[in-house]
């Protein structure tokens, strides 16, 4: 006998933007559905049931049965939605959605075993998405602090044994650095956290100071009481990362995360299955000078460091043409490297510089088309809270 099934949103979803990748989603799983009259549930009339339970991105539960993405929410130690498991880790501004992640990665058609791409890395929020969902991924990014705070976020779990065997000591040390900080002798923690032999664990609690680094220059917090507290924080989240692969059966996809430059990608021609990715809004938004405390803590020179990132060289027109060229040869590698048919995702917005709108979105759409790639979907996001540098993104879904 056949009846439709019911499937329900998620309460959080409340774009329009989301409502959209809900039902792209469901079409790139091959479900066939109607939307009923609340708009807030989807009645099922076909599709593989179990496949949808693992994959989709909005939807809390299919035919009465929890969905996989609904279960991942509960692994969450912070009060945002949208930062469970160690999504929370590093203050990054101008984050992805994980939720929209997923979705796109839904309606690309990316499936286990593939290989996604993000070129502008940032701090990892697609690669750890791939990788929760099953699939290998490889992150690019020219900051050292992204590089850093993605391998933390996708490797920790590996090694979390190791990470609680070496915790207490740590911590100890930190406390001490904290009681006799006028000790010739103390070195602060950084010296403690670089006589941790294993990079991955060594990397955790680097992080952990550079997270601290930023409580204390932005917040006003004590160091050392930070410390002990992102430790502690962090170390939850990656049980409950190690929880839900083995509570919700996860499979992680392998990862692969290198320092590098997105107009020179180190990859072969038509080797990537998918690119999610969104340039650096640096015209308005100097990534330099936000991480600068975390940067400086790791040993680089801001100055010097500058002159590797898109869009804060230059001054004045200069900036935005510098800026231009550095988009025209990202796409280059982007289409080089993708495979034919497969799809590239560039989630871009008009930004403002010197009093003036800065027509991103355009300038990336009549590059891209001229490249060769075709224009599938041009999904408007609207932002809310990114620091007044615009008001509107643009989900650009191509194909090669």
């Amino acid at each position: 006998m056949n009846y439709k099934k019911t499937i329900e949103l998620m309460d959080r979803v409340q774009f329009i933007y989301e409502l959209a990748l809900a039902k792209l989603e469901l079409e790139s799983l091959s479900a066939k559905f109607e939307i009923t009259n609340s708009m807030r549930k989807f009645e099922l009339v076909s599709g593989d049931e179990e496949l949808l339970r693992k994959r989709v991105a909005y939807f809390k539960s299919i035919d009465g049965q929890i969905t996989d993405y609904e279960k991942l929410f509960q692994f969450n130690q912070t009060t945002s939605i949208n930062q469970y498991l160690t999504h929370w880790m590093y203050p990054y501004k101008g984050k992805f959605h994980p939720q929209m992640i997923r979705a796109l990665l839904n309606f690309i058609k990316v499936n286990e075993g593939d290989l996604v791409l993000d070129p502008f890395m940032g701090s990892g929020t697609a690669i750890l998405e791939s990788q929760i969902l099953g699939l290998n991924s490889v992150g690019i990014d020219v900051s050292p602090v992204c590089v850093l705070v993605s391998k933390v976020k996708t490797e920790s779990v590996a090694v979390l044994d190791k990470i609680k065997e070496i915790k207490d000591e740590i911590l100890k040390q930190n406390e001490t650095n904290l009681t006799n900080f006028e000790n010739p002798e103390n070195k602060g923690i950084r010296a403690s956290v670089e006589g941790i032999k294993d990079e991955k664990v060594r990397n955790f609690f680097l992080v952990a100071e550079l997270i601290s680094h930023s409580d204390e220059s932005r917040r006003g917090r004590d160091f050392h009481k930070s410390f002990s507290n992102n430790v502690e924080k962090m170390l939850k989240s990656v049980e409950d990362f190690d929880k839900a692969i083995k509570e919700v059966g996860l499979k992680p996809g392998k990862v692969r995360i290198e320092k590098g430059d997105s107009r020179d990608i180190k990859l072969k021609d038509n080797s990537i299955d998918g690119i999610i990715t969104s340039p650096p809004y640096s015209i308005a938004l100097d990534y330099v000078k936000n991480d600068a405390h975390a940067l400086e803590a790791l040993g680089f020179d801001t100055k010097i460091i500058r002159e590797e990132f898109i869009g804060v060289r230059g001054t004045n027109s200069n900036r935005i043409v510098l800026y231009n060229q550095d988009i025209m040869k990202s796409i280059d590698e982007m289409f080089r490297v993708l495979k034919p048919g497969k799809f590239c995702v560039i989630i871009i917005g008009d930004a403002s510089y010197l009093g003036e709108r800065i027509k991103t979105v355009d300038f990336t759409l009549q590059y891209a088309k001229k490249l060769g790639f075709k224009l599938i979907k041009n999904i408007d996001k609207i932002i809310y809270g990114l620091y007044n540098v615009m008001q509107k993104e643009n989900i650009l879904i191509f194909q090669k």
